[in-house]
């Protein structure tokens, strides 16, 4: 059975970011490609990951890639492929790197022998593939298990974690427990941020390189205020007329794209109106975002009324859209048993959104849009490794209310690019940061321009 899926990756110019960073930075760009262009003559440069669409990994991936190949690199992208029990130890790991125990389940001797056989029929197909000499980053706990297989074979390996936990914990010691014998012999490897580097990677070879985005993609690119609210009409999201606009976006192939399908919405009245406030947030059904926490969170501040009038749209992916997270699901679930318990004068100002996955451009454009209408974005995790959807709002100029854990630490700094929750259990703090940015739209706007050059000076791929 065909282990492997290779996602398909177009070519981009770098002088497009011309506009937005300047000649200096993209010509220093340049140069570098050229170097690698010549190391890598007759080379290819492999990314291989745990999934295609959803998550951080694969809409970097997806985006960045393409400048490499851009400036005549040979890069490809693949996926590895997996068994529900694979799946379920890997979604364990990565709970145990960010110190949460996930399902509870051991990390021993079983779990290891069904790890390795999947990697290694994974391996079979990938070393039919790949060359000695060649690059290969591999992405996460999901890919680890492949570098000893690449390096026998004369691969130039490097692993490239996207995860962690600055205060290590049991769990966390567990994971990288699990994780060492692989990365042993690996020359290299590349962390999000320097607090999250395990010490059987703490000997000089680790390498710091924040995440990014592209600026252009169909998750970021600019949309006018039509295109926003003929999307968000079209999937249902807010209520109608849809104006002048339609529901169109630019692909990342550059061919032009429509929002066709509409999301799956579980509401008690009617939808919001176009001038109706909305507090946002978007993210996978992960226990780690915390997604019954903000539900309850909102419910507190609305109580039968709120600031400004405003609603909550919860969203995230339609749970079958996503292969490599069993827990989706189970999340999702208890979301919803969550809202149903809520007073109808609570309900009936929060939405629970389930976004189309079948074409990954159209639905980055949703994102995109419901990020451009939000009053106010919301990620308030319990653990984070970076956080894109905090970059990504930062760059479409929203006010932010986030958690002060990962790197949204090294993304917004407090009062300045947005408002850092220091616990995000705390209810009462979620409720006065919404209100104060609900209430005060002056300030609002001030810490969205803020986070809007924060990311254009340091997060842009």
């Amino acid at each position: 059975m065909t282990q492997l899926q290779q996602i398909q990756i177009g070519a981009q110019p770098i002088d497009r970011f011309l506009p937005i960073l300047g000649d200096e930075r993209v010509r220093a760009a340049q140069r570098v490609a050229g170097e690698m262009r010549e190391r890598l003559k007759g080379r290819v440069l492999w990314n291989v990951n745990s999934t295609g669409v959803g998550g951080g990994v694969a809409e970097i991936l997806r985006s960045l890639l393409a400048y490499p190949r851009g400036e005549g690199i040979d890069t490809r992208w693949l996926v590895i492929a997996g068994t529900p029990e694979f799946f379920r130890i890997t979604k364990r790991l990565h709970n145990a790197l960010h110190g949460s125990k996930g399902d509870g389940s051991p990390l021993d001797a079983q779990e290891r022998s069904i790890y390795e056989q999947v990697l290694h029929d994974n391996a079979e197909e990938l070393l039919a593939l790949v060359r000695p000499r060649d690059l290969v980053i591999l992405h996460d706990p999901q890919t680890a298990g492949l570098a000893p297989h690449l390096m026998r074979a004369g691969a130039t390996v490097i692993w490239r974690c996207h995860i962690g936990q600055e205060q290590p914990d049991q769990e966390v010691e567990r994971g990288w427990d699990f994780l060492a014998p692989y990365l042993e012999d690996v020359p290299a490897t590349v962390f999000s941020r320097d607090a999250y580097v395990p010490s059987c990677c703490d000997d000089g070879r680790s390498v710091i390189i924040a995440p990014s985005i592209d600026p252009f993609s169909a998750k970021n690119q600019e949309l006018d205020e039509a295109t926003v609210r003929s999307i968000l009409v079209h999937t249902g999201i807010i209520e109608g007329p849809n104006g002048n606009g339609t529901p169109a976006f630019v692909r990342e192939d550059g061919s032009p794209g429509r929002v066709d399908r509409r999301a799956d919405v579980l509401r008690l009245g009617r939808p919001p109106k176009w001038e109706t406030p909305l507090v946002v947030q978007v993210s996978r059904w992960d226990e780690l975002k915390d997604p019954v926490g903000v539900l309850r969170g909102f419910s507190a501040l609305v109580n039968g009324s709120a600031p400004a009038n405003a609603e909550f749209v919860l969203a995230g992916p339609t749970v079958e859209g996503i292969t490599d997270d069993p827990e989706q699901a189970v999340v999702l679930n208890d979301v919803v048993s969550k809202w149903l318990r809520l007073p109808d004068s609570e309900r009936n100002r929060i939405h629970l959104v389930s976004l189309p996955m079948a074409d990954v451009d159209e639905n980055a454009a949703i994102v995109n849009a419901l990020q451009r209408h939000a009053a106010v974005v919301v990620q308030k995790s319990l653990r984070e490794g970076f956080g894109l959807t905090v970059t990504e709002a930062m760059w479409k100029s929203r006010p932010i209310v986030a958690s002060a854990v990962g790197g949204i630490q090294d993304q917004i700094e407090h009062e300045a690019d947005g408002l850092l929750l220091e616990d995000p259990t705390d209810v009462a703090a979620f409720c006065a940061a919404l209100s104060r940015l609900l209430e005060d739209a002056s300030f609002a706007e001030q810490l969205g321009r803020n986070a809007r050059e924060r990311v254009r000076e340091e997060f842009l791929g």
